[in-house]
């Protein structure tokens, strides 16, 4: 109980300090602001001196809209990446795995089984591969009508990356050249 305690009661120093070192920082800010920039209180809140436009505000709110638009198109890219690379390369490795079991001489119920099993894994993950390019391709061209968007983004050429590799691991089980 003494150990909960003296635990308890350094946890509640340490957030003590660490609000009340915020709480100088702040006041440090505040008195290094210039008296024109502070926001003045009145009534209803604090009002800012510097008032914006309704216009200012919506275009304002309007490239944030597009900015978070955009992150969540490169996260579900993102997604699709890593559920192609899982499908691919889990893909390959069976294909790998099964046939070399079935070059050490032990004996598979299906001779083209592995190939069957590795085409299907990478062929799927190279579709979905595709499609999640595809998808997010349509969605820059269509962000492009509100906001300029630029297609040389990190997600876009990893996806292409992904699915040109996945491509080519497709087409070598088939030709069987790894």
């Amino acid at each position: 109980m003494a150990v909960f305690s003296q635990s308890l009661v350094a946890r509640t120093k340490f957030t003590l300090t660490h609000a009340s070192r915020r709480y100088i920082r702040v006041q440090q800010h505040w008195n290094a602001v210039p008296n024109s920039s502070r926001q003045i209180p009145t009534e209803a809140g604090l009002a800012n001196v510097e008032a914006r436009s309704a216009n200012q505000l919506a275009e304002e709110r309007t490239d944030l809209a597009t900015t978070r638009t955009l992150m969540a198109a490169d996260r579900t890219l993102m997604a699709w990446t890593r559920t192609a690379l899982s499908m691919i390369s889990f893909g390959f490795t069976i294909y790998k795995l099964l046939e070399g079991f079935r070059e050490a001489g032990v004996h598979l119920a299906h001779p083209h089984s592995p190939r069957t099993i590795g085409l299907f894994l990478t062929g799927l993950g190279t579709i979905s591969m595709v499609l999640g390019t595809t998808e997010y391709w349509r969605l820059i061209v269509s962000l492009r009508e509100y906001h300029p968007v630029s297609v040389c983004r990190p997600t876009f050429f990893v996806a292409l990356i992904m699915a040109l590799s996945g491509s080519f691991l497709f087409m070598s089980i088939i030709v069987r050249l790894l």
